[in-house]
């Protein structure tokens, strides 16, 4: 059973994590202008009081202090052209009446047709309300080949992987970057680049890392076949964090007791059931609920 987050779920886990980069792609990448405020923070992704995917997003943050928000930014990860643009229309216009701040969107789209499609303005179908979401297109995912710049930003050299990973000097600069030793973050980067790539990309990204250094606690499924860390073990903790990806992606905040409880799970059968309650569990109890 593969245990591997669906690359989707990988990219909103970048901005559940950091919410910060969403900031910076709009304001450095796509010259949005944004309040100057070091305040942001994640905000409940369902805007009314019925369960509705129609409007429910894959992210929501928020700029500014807790009583008075100052912008507001939806991030929509779209990897085909399947969702309807009026749906992206009515998400802003929901967390506006939410929120009454402004609202930008922000597409993520590592398909160049995808983008296309979602970069032209969108016709709610109320007159006068005409939207136009900010779209990240691979060809605006920066090419990072040097290791600083990739340390510096490790979740877009991530990005950086996966769009542009054929690219031996991108993978080299991302691997350099893990293997300094200063970022005791850097194996969480590597499965998230890993997750997000394609098997070629994710080959050359094996051979690397292995080639940068020997002691690198890689995690991945290939690594562990290959560089004999396929111990059982080794598979309880992918599944442990395959487990949490899964919640967080979906919008759970895990409480540390609960985190624990998963992380230190060696029972490998017990895990997989968990993965799998969790890709449908209401609540986090749900997740350990005996079937009788």
């Amino acid at each position: 059973m593969s245990c591997r987050p669906p690359p989707h779920d990988t990219l909103i886990k970048l901005f559940t994590d950091r919410p910060q980069l969403a900031v910076e792609i709009l304001r450095d990448f796509l010259g949005v202008d944004l309040p100057a405020t070091p305040l942001i923070r994640r905000e409940k992704t369902t805007f009314n009081t019925r369960p509705s995917e129609d409007i429910e997003a894959d992210v929501v943050l928020v700029m500014g202090p807790p009583q008075t928000a100052a912008h507001a930014i939806i991030v929509e990860v779209q990897k085909d052209k399947s969702k309807d643009p009026e749906q992206i229309a009515r998400y802003a216009a929901a967390v506006w009446l939410m929120l009454r701040c402004d609202v930008s969107v922000l597409m993520i789209c590592p398909d160049r047709n995808v983008a296309d499609h979602y970069a032209q303005p969108i016709e709610s179908g109320l007159t006068g309300y005409r939207l136009r979401p900010w779209v990240l297109g691979p060809d605006d995912v920066p090419v990072i080949t040097d290791p600083q710049e990739a340390a510096a930003h490790p979740d877009l050299a991530a990005m950086s992987v996966m769009i542009h990973g054929r690219d031996r000097k991108v993978v080299e600069a991302f691997a350099a970057a893990l293997t300094d030793g200063t970022d005791e973050h850097a194996p969480k980067y590597y499965e998230y680049a890993y997750s997000m790539s394609t098997p070629e990309i994710r080959r050359l990204l094996e051979e690397i890392m292995k080639s940068a250094s020997t002691e690198w606690p890689v995690y991945s499924p290939f690594a562990r076949e290959h560089f004999g860390r396929g111990k059982a073990e080794g598979k309880a903790e992918e599944a442990g964090r395959s487990v949490l990806l899964v919640l967080a992606a979906r919008g759970f905040d895990v409480p540390d007791d609960i985190h624990a409880r998963i992380i230190t799970c060696t029972d490998l059968a017990q895990l997989e059931t968990w993965l799998a309650r969790a890709a449908t569990a209401q609540t986090l109890q749900g997740l350990f609920d005996e079937v009788g």
